[in-house]
């Protein structure tokens, strides 16, 4: 299927005035899901929010099945939640509850950098420690290392699928095997990924997976999903409960919430959480799989030009690239970069040294420019874009 540029465009109000390429902090929403977001909001606002969420009890059991499609797992596997963060949290911090001292963590370089904080607290709560595997030769998550670094003490191999600073893709499918024939809890971070590639969890092999609705789904901030298989429901015990987690059977006896929903909170942005289920909706229409193919049609052109202006360093790396650019410009600021370019119309993300010590200590930069692009951006956008960066480049500061 060839997709209709234009159509999106038409649907997506932020693209008139603006360039916008800073979908891996957050995408520009298309119509139908600021719409979806703000019937609800008006609906709480005359009816109230107990009552208008009775009305909506239909679109929001929509909003996992979804989401269970998008995945293929089945909508029991699904809890929602504020963010991609307390998706993954909910994972993590349950599993952590089974650590022991000597127990290890076998984890990514491109690690999300709230994820290493997670295994650093609990690192000196239980004594388990953590082993980054390293990259191999094309810069992605060396697989055949990580299997020769299993033992019998690892207790979870997690990894981020696509970084926040960077285009690599990690290949998690193959990462899945390993820890499927070692019997091993998997938790895949699929924050960047989630909207801008095909996800099949059963591929994967992971027994959880959380991610966002902000970017690259191109929902409403504020939401997030996780994916807990079945089967795993045991290793990833809840860490914090509630009257919607569990129900209070007896004075002293409460039951977890079958499947997923043990893992949610009661109080939530129905608004947001409607509007979720929309921008997943929206993004199958598209297609997946044509989505990712536009957005690596679009990346690649805009590193190659990029790559042919001196001064700037591509530093996007592993065998399959995704659609978030990064790059340094020599003598220019990455933050003072993107301010002169928000004064153009054009939005792009920076990422600091501390969002990724290891790879940012490697190549001796303390910041660097995210420009990922969707598939609602145009090559025209990418091209005068480019031309940008070779201003900057040519006359730093």
């Amino acid at each position: 299927m060839v997709l209709d540029i234009n159509k999106a465009r038409r649907e997506t109000p932020g693209c008139f005035g603006n360039i916008h390429l800073h979908h891996s902090g957050s995408a520009l929403m298309p119509d139908v899901v600021a719409d979806a977001v703000n019937t609800h909001l008006e609906t709480e606002l005359f009816q109230g929010g107990y009552e208008a969420e009775d009305d909506a009890r239909e679109k929001l059991n929509g909003t996992y099945a979804s989401i269970a499609r998008m995945l293929n797992c089945a909508s029991s596997e699904i809890a929602l939640s504020e963010s991609a963060t307390a998706s993954w949290n909910s994972a993590f911090y349950g599993i952590a509850q089974t650590f022991r001292a000597g127990d290890r963590i076998l984890t990514s370089r491109a690690e999300y950098v709230s994820n290493m904080i997670a295994y650093q607290q609990v690192a000196k709560r239980t004594g388990v420690s953590i082993s980054v595997v390293p990259d191999d030769e094309s810069g992605q998550l060396n697989v055949r290392a990580l299997e020769s670094m299993i033992g019998a003490n690892v207790r979870l191999i997690a990894v981020t699928h696509v970084p926040t600073y960077n285009g690599v893709v990690n290949p998690v499918n193959e990462v899945g095997q390993i820890a499927n024939d070692y019997q091993i809890p998997y938790l895949v971070d699929a924050c960047q990924s989630a909207g801008q590639m095909p996800l099949d969890v059963a591929q994967i092999g992971c027994d959880a997976l959380s991610a966002t609705g902000r970017k690259f789904l191109r929902g409403p901030r504020g939401t997030g999903f996780l994916y807990v298989r079945e089967q795993s429901l045991d290793k990833f015990p809840p860490s914090v409960l509630d009257l919607h987690s569990a129900t209070w059977v007896e004075a002293d006896r409460y039951e977890l919430q079958p499947g997923s929903r043990r893992y949610e909170l009661f109080e939530s942005n129905i608004a947001n959480r409607i509007g979720l289920g929309v921008a997943v909706d929206y993004a199958m229409s598209w297609g997946l799989a044509e989505i990712y193919s536009r957005i690596r049609f679009l990346a690649e052109q805009l590193r190659e030009m990029l790559a042919q202006i001196d001064g700037v360093t591509v530093r996007d790396k592993g065998a399959e690239k995704c659609g978030i650019v990064t790059f340094t410009i020599d003598g220019v600021d990455a933050e003072k970069f993107q301010h002169e370019m928000r004064r153009k119309n054009i939005n792009v993300g920076v990422s600091k040294r501390n969002c990724a010590l290891i790879d940012f200590d490697d190549w001796g930069v303390d910041s660097l420019v995210r420009s990922p692009v969707h598939y609602y951006n145009t090559e025209d956008e990418v091209e005068f874009f480019a031309k940008q960066v070779r201003r900057q480049a040519v006359a730093p500061g």
